[in-house]
């Protein structure tokens, strides 16, 4: 009869780990059965703070003022977007928001400070298609167009200081739209998400003072980038 073999320590803590490795396996794949995937039909809904950041490139103001530009500042606002699946992959999402938007002169028009401030309602359709499904983190990349609406255009106190009354008139814009971004699972239905878009803003301003105008094209071209809480339903 043979004696028994001994095992040496290290195979018992061998043992040990591996046993610990699955049930941490377990554990983790079990936390993943909570997340659900997005499916055909579903609906997504999402609230996100972004800062939309003009990279604006203009042209003088003409006729009145050459050598004189305008620069777009900065905003932050809150965002709301829809996104509807086709597919497990496909979507489309529907982006609303409006930002306001102050005017500074640049150039020979730099002493006068701002110039006129200008609302922006931006709704934006692009359709996407989402790489990870199945997963917690599920990354995305979208194109579409977007259709720019400037309301609310007022002149400064300082221009109309420098030409007497003056109206301001921006014009409606169309272009193309670019995202990307993700979603993280917390659970079966909620998510964090965070999202880039470049938006082609090509617009032409006029300033109108006595019947005499004077315009300035400006090419906005925003970055739009935020971060947001979403739901799945």
């Amino acid at each position: 009869v043979r004696p028994p073999i001994s095992r040496p320590f290290a195979d018992t803590n061998q043992g040990k780990t591996m046993l610990k490795n699955t049930i941490a396996l377990v554990a983790f794949i079990a936390g993943l059965a909570g997340v659900a995937a997005a499916e055909q039909g579903d609906w997504l809904v999402r609230l996100r703070g972004v800062i939309v950041a003009p990279t604006e490139n203009t042209s003088d103001v003409l006729p009145g003022f050459p050598g004189g530009q305008v620069g777009v500042e900065n905003a932050f606002v809150p965002e709301l977007d829809f996104t509807y699946f086709f597919t497990r992959n496909i979507a489309a999402e529907l982006i609303l928001a409006t930002s306001p938007h102050d005017l500074v002169g640049e150039g020979t028009l730099a002493g006068l400070g701002e110039v006129a401030d200008v609302m922006v309602l931006p709704p934006t359709l692009t359709l996407q298609y989402h790489f990870n499904p199945g997963g917690k983190l599920r990354p995305y990349a979208g194109v579409g167009v977007n259709w720019s609406i400037f309301y609310s255009e007022d002149a400064s106190s300082a221009l109309v200081g420098a030409l007497g009354p003056t109206s301001v008139n921006v014009d409606d814009s169309v272009g193309f739209a670019y995202q990307v971004g993700f979603d993280l699972a917390l659970s079966e239905r909620w998510f964090l998400n965070a999202d880039v878009k470049y938006i082609q803003i090509d617009t032409t301003a006029t300033l109108n003072t006595g019947g005499a105008n004077n315009t300035v094209d400006v090419d906005l071209d925003p970055i739009v980038a935020g971060i947001g809480v979403g739901f799945r339903f």
